[in-house]
């Protein structure tokens, strides 16, 4: 099954139209469950609806589309009768949450690490350029994804966001590690260069791979 979640400011959401099209109804049939139950889905939060641009024969036009939270949208789901489409959909739906907050979670713990990474590097150069930072981020996301930044972000069809909010939990725990190396060799070996630096993160990253084989 797709993904039926997403990160939005750090919390994990689905929306009306993945709701419709999981459960197998009408995307308005389901509006208008919101709608009918606003007062108890307003109880687990903000409803937040919005007009989303979509391409018809006839040109754009414009749909609502609600975006909701967990609490909100296990309340709506639970509001719909138990066709077998509902209750596989319920169960995905159950599992994507809980999979998204954990990579939200290492996301999180992601970013405080790279704010270590960027430290040490303004500790580095006197007067870093932007692109200092840009290039061992971009390095460091080529190492764990095995492919530059453009083909990534053009496999997944990715048109705003960073590409690690794209990141399986494997590759963020990856990440991590990687980022976590690359701090210890600008502390330990301050003398190497970007080309030592991705050396050395390359070979981190198969002894890795054989110890994972090991296990």
């Amino acid at each position: 099954m797709k993904n039926l979640t997403f990160n939005y400011k750090n919390q994990a959401f689905t929306d009306s139209t993945i709701i419709a099209q999981g459960a197998e109804v009408e995307h308005r049939a389901v509006i208008q469950l919101i709608t009918n139950h606003l007062d108890d889905v307003s109880e687990f939060g903000r409803v937040a609806f919005q007009m989303i641009p979509f391409e018809t024969n006839g040109g754009i036009q414009k749909m609502k589309v609600c975006r909701l939270n967990e609490q909100q949208a296990t309340f709506v789901i639970s509001l719909m009768k138990n066709t077998k489409p509902v209750v596989e959909f319920k169960k995905e739906l159950v599992k994507q949450f809980y999979e998204m907050k954990q990579i939200i979670e290492k996301l999180v713990k992601i970013s405080g690490y790279n704010a270590k990474l960027n430290k040490e590097i303004k500790l580095l150069y006197e007067n870093p350029k932007d692109y200092y930072f840009i290039n061992e981020n971009k390095m460091i996301n080529c190492i764990v994804t095995e492919m530059s930044s453009q083909k990534f972000k053009q496999i997944n069809n990715i048109k705003k966001g960073t590409m690690r909010e794209h990141f399986s939990y494997e590759q963020l725990q990856l990440l991590e590690k990687i980022i976590k190396k690359d701090i210890f060799l600008f502390k330990q070996f301050p003398n190497y260069d970007y080309k030592q630096r991705k050396n050395y993160l390359e070979n981190y990253k198969l002894e890795l791979e054989k110890v994972n084989n090991r296990e």
